[in-house]
């Protein structure tokens, strides 16, 4: 009786399929969020780097929602600044997952002897 209700707990091939697909994916999904988070940091940091040395009332430009609207370069360098750090605290949470996601993938694997064949 153990060893049937040991064969039943072991999900089917295609469960398994299903969820190794379910579970790639997510890490893609993660990984691609990164990507873009990253780029929109080093965006942010160029941007500060090019205003950061102009004239406090210069004028200034920022899309906000869709709209364009006119600031000071004093206006806009803190917002930006708290922008780029709220940018990389997200980006480090998602790193942070990303790897105990993919700790969990190599686990499942593991678990079930899941080989990827090309």
């Amino acid at each position: 009786m153990s060893s049937s209700s040991a064969a039943s707990k072991r999900p089917s091939d295609q469960e398994l399929t299903q969820t190794y697909n379910s579970m790639k994916a997510e890490l893609n999904q993660l990984a691609q969020k990164i990507g873009e988070l990253e780029t929109e940091a080093d965006e942010h940091t160029l941007v500060v780097d090019t205003i950061s040395p102009l004239d406090g009332d210069r004028k200034c430009y920022r899309l906000v929602g869709g709209v364009l609207v006119e600031r000071t370069v004093k206006e806009v360098l803190p917002a930006l600044k708290t922008n780029q750090e709220g940018i990389r605290t997200v980006t480090m949470q998602l790193v942070q997952k990303y790897k105990n996601k993919e700790d969990e993938f190599m686990a499942f694997q593991k678990k079930y002897n899941i080989q990827v064949k090309n």
